[in-house]
């Protein structure tokens, strides 16, 4: 019997389409370093590096599932494509505030009386803090982006991709990438 732990990413693939199940877990601890060092330098509002980290590890899930070998040359590359599109995705998604409703409602029903154990979200304070928070972060970007920059990080919190923004700026999308990389190290300098 051969040992799962010396099988290419793609021999483990197969096997775990064709039910080994177990075969799935050696691919995780092998990919689980690569999720936590892509989650790493970025930031998700409203969360910290672990939710980045499950939503890495969601992308690597996403990979496994779907990895088709005629499609593409190798399951590593697939699984870094897939891992950074969930971790964007996430980021994106938290910065439109797309769960806000869901993540900060209020339980109102006659059970609760005096306790106040069903409450969840944010109390009117924290909600202003959040705020306050928000618009000092926009003041000390437009302090340290450039116009391009922030056209740039406007259209990527807005839900553009990489792709759609190069090509509404005519640059390549790795131009895109290294704007965006530029001013998480700007504001990391100015808050750290």
């Amino acid at each position: 019997m051969e040992k799962r732990e010396r099988l290419t990413d793609e021999e483990l693939i197969e096997k775990i389409n064709a039910g080994e199940n177990a075969c799935m877990d050696v691919l995780i601890e092998r990919y689980k370093r690569r999720v936590r060092n892509q989650a790493r330098p970025l930031y998700l509002i409203g969360g910290d590096s672990d939710d980045l980290i499950q939503e890495g590890m969601l992308g690597l899930f996403k990979a496994i599932r779907d990895y088709r070998p005629e499609k593409s040359d190798s399951f590593e590359a697939f699984a870094v494509l897939c891992i950074s599109r969930q971790l964007y995705s996430a980021i994106q998604a938290a910065g439109r505030l797309k769960h806000a409703p869901l993540n900060s409602y209020v339980e109102l029903s006659p059970e609760l009386g005096e306790h106040a154990e069903g409450l969840k979200g944010k109390s009117p304070e924290e909600l202003l803090i959040d705020q306050e928070n928000i618009e000092s972060l926009k003041a000390e970007i437009l302090k340290v982006a450039t116009p391009l920059e922030q056209e740039i990080l406007t259209a990527y919190l807005n839900g553009q991709s990489y792709t759609e923004i190069a090509q509404r700026l005519n640059k390549e999308p790795k131009s895109i990438d290294n704007a965006l990389q530029r001013i998480r190290r700007k504001l990391r300098r100015t808050n750290g």
